[in-house]
């Protein structure tokens, strides 16, 4: 369950994904409600999702621009203060010890205090980058924190940064839940916006939604709710 006294100190959340969609598809109800409590989210999507196409008459470069406009439309519905791209290329991002470094200076600058990422450990998880994307993150978390892990980013005043807590989607081992009840269909306005992804499917998979949404809230008192593995750091 939610513990509101919790979120009115925790105001800087990073959501790190794979994919522009991917938090439209794992958690955006919940980015819907914090943000409008008053935390200040910023999104950070490691590739472009420039392979989201099967039509060879499209270069990925025309796809990865329209994924890109698709995210930041979505975003704004949500009330995400920020969306940045880091351009890796989709379908073979690993979790390199480059990639982890990038992020832990993100980390450090940025400041999050919360950051809500993919469960890296969901069994059969098939798509290589959602699998990457949750480990790079974790990974970077436990770097941040530590002086003598990439040392050469502490320059000036800038110290190691320890998120407070981190909230994992798609997991399944979750023991917290959202209820997004009053931000559901802020969820669904946002991946109407996704169209290059969505596109003549939307009326179903707002009704899929809506499903696993009650099913995730049934036996927790809630109408709908999101569900996430929680780790306090």
């Amino acid at each position: 369950m939610s513990e509101p006294e919790q979120q009115e100190e925790l105001r800087r959340v990073m959501v790190i994904a794979a994919h522009p969609d991917d938090p439209e598809f794992g958690c955006a109800a919940t980015i819907a409600k914090w943000a409008a409590m008053g935390r200040e989210i910023t999104y950070l999507l490691l590739t472009s999702g420039d392979k989201g196409c099967h039509d060879p008459e499209v270069r990925p470069g025309q796809i990865a621009a329209r994924r890109e406009e698709e995210q930041r439309a979505a975003a704004e519905v949500l009330g995400v203060k920020e969306v940045i791209y880091l351009n890796y290329p989709d379908g073979i991002l690993e979790n390199t010890l480059d990639l982890r470094r990038r992020l832990a200076l993100i980390l450090r600058e940025r400041q999050p205090e919360i950051v809500v990422t993919i469960d890296p450990w969901r069994h059969y998880q098939l798509h290589p980058d959602h699998r990457a994307a949750g480990q790079a993150a974790l990974d970077a978390i436990f770097a941040a924190r530590e002086w003598y892990i990439f040392p050469e980013q502490l320059l000036g005043e800038r110290q190691p940064w320890r998120v407070k807590e981190v909230y994992l989607f798609w997991s399944e081992a979750p023991d917290y839940w959202e209820d997004v009840t009053e931000t559901v269909d802020r969820r669904i306005a946002a991946l109407r916006c996704h169209v290059s992804q969505v596109g003549d499917r939307l009326e179903r998979l707002a009704e899929r939604v809506r499903d696993g949404l009650r099913q995730a809230a049934k036996d927790h008192g809630m109408e709908y709710a999101e569900a996430f593995k929680r780790i306090k750091l």
